[in-house]
């Protein structure tokens, strides 16, 4: 049967499987212990083949962090957009992290090992996105607090202590049982009053003059 797919299409393929060999290989290892050989074979590709799509296993590391990280961050400011009460959006926020989490458990663990982990690009690419994720939500407490005279390094502050919220459920719910699904309803829920306290912590406080 002829490949009618053009070249372009058929080079996407092997990055994706690329990709998802590696995230397959790390579930239980971390980056920096496969080798570049070892993803090749798995992908069903030689070795020269791979540097059609990356440099290194490192760089693949730092692509792997963008296409886990990048819609989730869509879709909580999409979640954001328009809104005006915290309410709905502390309950739309961690009902998008319970949905992500559960649907792409093997991209979260990746980004939850190697945070701390022994690639250095790959550790910058998430500290990179988690400043994104704080940028954002920043920029989104300016609108839903005006009134409040709030300075913006009150508001990073505020958002930083959300994003640490958001980062220790995904953590939670990797290492809840699925056989257990209540476990991961009370840890949803402990996340949304944990969000909600910092929001009544907020209309309490005032930034120093």
């Amino acid at each position: 049967m002829t490949d009618t797919r053009s070249r372009a299409e058929r080079k996407e393929l092997t990055r994706r499987r690329l990709l998802d060999v590696t995230l397959r290989l790390i579930t239980e290892r971390s980056l920096a212990s496969i080798s570049l050989r070892e993803v090749a074979r798995e992908a069903g590709i030689v070795p020269t083949a791979f540097y059609r799509h990356f440099a290194s296993v490192d760089e693949l590391g730092v692509d792997l962090v963008d296409e886990s990280m990048r819609p989730l961050r869509q879709l909580l400011r999409d979640a954001r957009k328009g809104r005006v009460t915290h309410g709905d959006i502390i309950a739309d926020t961690v009902a998008i992290l319970a949905r992500q989490v559960a649907d792409h458990p093997e991209q979260f663990r990746f980004l939850t090992r190697e945070r701390y982990g022994g690639v250095a690009g790959v550790r910058r690419a998430i500290a990179t996105e988690l400043r994104l994720f704080t940028s954002d939500l920043t920029i989104d407490l300016a609108r839903l607090t005006v009134g409040y005279d709030w300075s913006t390094e009150d508001l990073e502050m505020v958002a930083d202590l959300m994003v640490t919220t958001m980062l220790g459920t995904v953590v939670r719910l990797l290492e809840s049982d699925e056989r257990h699904p209540e476990d991961a309803t009370s840890i949803l829920d402990h996340a949304e009053r944990q969000l909600r306290i910092i929001v009544l912590g907020m209309g309490a406080w005032r930034s120093k003059p």
